[in-house]
């Protein structure tokens, strides 16, 4: 062969190469074509399925006409499976234009395919999905049917345990809780109320269920309603269920009266750095039981953990320590305890005008006016104030109350050092909290104000650990073995800005 025509042949093969390496680009993607090829087989199986329910439900119909007679859904099984066809017909139609993109086999159509694929196996879902929801409705009134008598006799049982069910129990504590704390008589009057409405409409279910209930046991479903009867089945049984747990609720919101209880935040650390962070607060529940509204006596004892909690919760609180975050006054239900946090103590305290409470009284020294608690509330003053009590002046408690009046958090003023008492900040709290996490992690170590020594420490009405200069006035744990809890080295804080009087009230997430 000569040069010309080699040349023409080697012309002719690189043309060939092209149009192979190239053939490919203009046609529907592989994985989309494959796609298409296993929804043809799904809506195969759709019709099936429907076809199946169909002929089914057909079938538990017309064998026992008086069962679905009396039940007005199965009016609308028919008018269901029309729906059903009609969305399959659709669903057909749809993936006929999409063999039709198949065989045209352009690249070009891949968008319009991909979009009428995802359509149309929306629409196939809801034709099965129709279908199907007729025939589990279906099967669920036979089974019913069939368990009828087992539920009847169940339905027995439940009014009988609702009809025997004991109030009396309930009706005493809350007739004591109603004395000791007459503000909420009304309350739990009507939950009380509640309760015996319940059993009272029990006994009305039960006499208006009679005649289906024998309707029922002599096989007549003809004349029975049927889906009222199981309603009425389900409401006998959820009630002799709730019954116990609804009185036992009613007794247990009556016993919160008789706990005052506070959260107080006695150490928080950081550990870590960077993105690995965590956060920690320890948190100290004191809870205190009285006998009544006016007992001067209660038994008080004490809890601490240490919770993790967000950089937000951290920062939110981040002034707080030493303070009591949540507390629930004697009197109120857990629901009611009051979130904006103030020093620890403050809230028990009277009234001035009022002279005294259960907790304690006003007493009147060298011109001044300071709180005692009385010594049966010892304990309680001790885990509240962490063992280094000093008799609060009256100038502070009004300027608490002040704080609490408009939902803000009090921190108190020391006027010779113009700073804080309360809280992160405060000079008493420096005191109190020299032995946390927090104080050790360098907390304390810009504070101006770090060590000021309060003017009771010798006051006969303080306590034994803020009387002793040597008194290790360091966080205690109760409860837990008296010794710290174990932690990873600390992170140490940036210094901290200088505190803005008042602040915006804080709320503790975790309880």
């Amino acid at each position: 062969m000569n040069r010309s025509g080699l040349k023409f042949l080697a012309v002719l093969l690189t043309v060939s190469i092209g149009v192979v390496l190239t053939a490919g680009l203009d046609s529907l993607p592989r994985e989309l074509r494959k796609k298409i090829d296993g929804e043809r087989a799904a809506l195969a199986s759709a019709q099936q399925q429907i076809v199946q329910a169909k002929t089914e439900v057909g079938g538990e119909v017309e064998a026992d006409s008086a069962l679905f007679h009396a039940i007005p859904a199965a009016a609308q099984w028919p008018a269901g499976f029309a729906e059903s066809e009609s969305q399959f017909d659709r669903a057909r139609r749809q993936m006929d234009d999409l063999t039709a993109i198949e065989k045209q086999n352009r690249r070009q159509d891949r968008a319009k395919a991909e979009s009428l694929l995802a359509e149309e196996r929306g629409v196939r879902g809801a034709a099965v999905s129709a279908a199907s929801d007729i025939q589990k409705d279906a099967s669920h009134w036979v089974t019913l049917k069939r368990e009828l008598p087992q539920r009847l006799e169940q339905m027995g049982r439940d009014y009988q345990a609702v009809h025997a069910f004991n109030l009396a129990p309930v009706e005493t504590v809350v007739a004591k809780g109603e004395t000791d704390w007459p503000a909420k008589k009304p309350d739990l009057d009507a939950r009380v109320a509640a309760l015996r409405g319940g059993v009272a409409q029990d006994d009305i279910l039960w006499q208006s269920t009679a005649a289906d209930r024998q309707r029922a046991a002599a096989g007549d479903f003809a004349h029975l309603d049927f889906t009222a009867l199981v309603a009425a089945e389900d409401a006998m049984h959820d009630s002799a269920v709730a019954l116990p747990r609804q009185a036992g609720e009613v007794q247990a919101l009556d016993g919160q009266l008789y706990y005052s209880w506070d959260k107080i935040l006695v150490d928080m650390e950081v550990r870590g750095t960077g993105g690995a962070r965590h956060y920690d607060q320890e948190i100290r529940t004191v809870k205190t039981r009285v006998e009544d509204a006016a007992a001067k006596a209660g038994n008080s004892t004490s809890d601490e953990a240490w919770v993790d909690v967000s950089s937000g919760t951290y920062d939110a609180m981040r002034n707080d320590l030493g303070m009591a975050v949540e507390h629930k006054p004697a009197g109120k239900f857990d629901s009611e305890a009051e979130r904006v946090a103030q020093p620890a103590g403050f809230a028990y305290m009277a009234p001035v005008g009022q002279a005294s409470n259960q907790y304690g009284y006003w007493d009147h020294r060298d011109g001044r006016d300071f709180w005692v608690f009385y010594g049966q509330y010892a304990l309680m003053r001790d885990l509240l104030f962490n063992h280094s009590y000093r008799p609060i002046e009256r100038y502070e408690w009004e300027g608490y109350r002040e704080s609490w009046r408009s939902g803000r958090s009090y921190y108190g003023r020391d006027e010779a050092a113009g700073t804080p008492r309360y809280g992160s900040q405060g000079t008493i709290t420096h005191d109190r909290y020299a032995g946390s996490s927090y104080a050790k992690s360098g907390g304390f170590r810009d504070s101006q104000y770090a060590s000021k020594s309060g003017s009771y420490r010798s006051s006969p009405y303080s306590s034994p650990g803020a009387r002793s200069p040597g008194a290790d006035s360091g966080a205690h744990h109760f409860g837990s073995g008296g010794g710290a809890a174990p932690h990873a080295p600390a992170f140490h804080p940036s210094p901290r800005p200088a505190f803005h009087p008042p602040s915006a009230p804080h709320h503790f997430g975790r309880h």
